[in-house]
């Protein structure tokens, strides 16, 4: 076992010298996050403070079973953390027009459902509204909570589409904040937890979000039913979500 396994050992056993140790030894990763968000109305420090939280959270939630490095899994978080720290004090502020769209969009979905009988897609939504598929998840993205981007959006023709799928697809792809360093940890983090899963099901994710490919197109390729692809990738995605928690 190797000392950052030992140490992680004993930090989740409740070792507290352990915990603190860590923490201190990897305080050079929020220095470094926190320089990304210079500029941004609060005093460097209290934003160092609120980043040494989120490496806190990472010393205490690091799998070391997934064989990643620490930094690679603790820069998203303390990100993640001064982020949240940054939309709840008010420094993120949604636009005028976002609000309006987003208020329409409301309306239309409430339209939508009652006609329809089932909550409408995108399209059907940008049709009622009259407002292009990337403005509506630009307002849909700024007047919600965070949520994952694994959640559903709508079902079409059996093939349940994600969040992220029309993000990659209709908006480009854009990240909002430092879109190559998030890219770039995103990438590491995603190639190194597919590492972690049998054959079979990597091939499955990789076939539907890197190969573009539907759930029919992967059953097809798998021997498998739509069914069983979206179930199977339902779970698979319930435990890639689970180890980064």
């Amino acid at each position: 076992m190797n000392r950052l396994a030992r140490l992680m050992e004993q930090a989740h056993a409740g070792d507290k010298e352990a915990r603190d140790r860590l923490v201190s030894e990897n305080l050079g990763l929020v220095h470094a996050v926190t320089k990304r968000f210079a500029n941004r109305g609060h005093d460097r420090e209290e934003l160092f403070q609120i980043g040494c939280i989120g490496l806190m959270k990472a010393v205490d939630k690091f799998d070391v079973s997934l064989n990643l490095a620490f930094s690679t899994y603790a820069v998203p978080m303390i990100a993640g953390e001064i982020r949240r720290f940054l939309r709840d004090d008010g420094m993120v502020r949604v636009s005028r027009t976002l609000k309006e769209n987003g208020y329409k969009i409301g309306k239309a979905r409430q339209l939508l459902l009652a006609k329809l009988g089932r909550e409408p897609g995108l399209d059907e939504v940008a049709e009622e509204t009259g407002l292009a598929v990337e403005e509506i998840i630009l307002a849909m993205e700024a007047g919600r909570e965070v949520e994952s981007i694994y959640q559903p959006v709508y079902e079409k023709d059996g093939d349940e589409l994600l969040l992220i799928d029309q993000i990659s697809g209709a908006a480009g792809g854009y990240d909002r904040e430092e879109p190559e360093k998030e890219a770039v940890l995103n990438q590491m983090v995603v190639d190194q937890l597919l590492q972690t899963l049998p054959e079979r099901e990597k091939q499955l994710i990789e076939l539907r979000y890197f190969g573009n490919r539907t759930q029919n197109e992967v059953a097809a390729l798998l021997g498998m039913s739509q069914v069983q692809v979206s179930r199977t990738e339902k779970k698979i995605l319930m435990r890639l979500r689970e180890k980064m928690c």
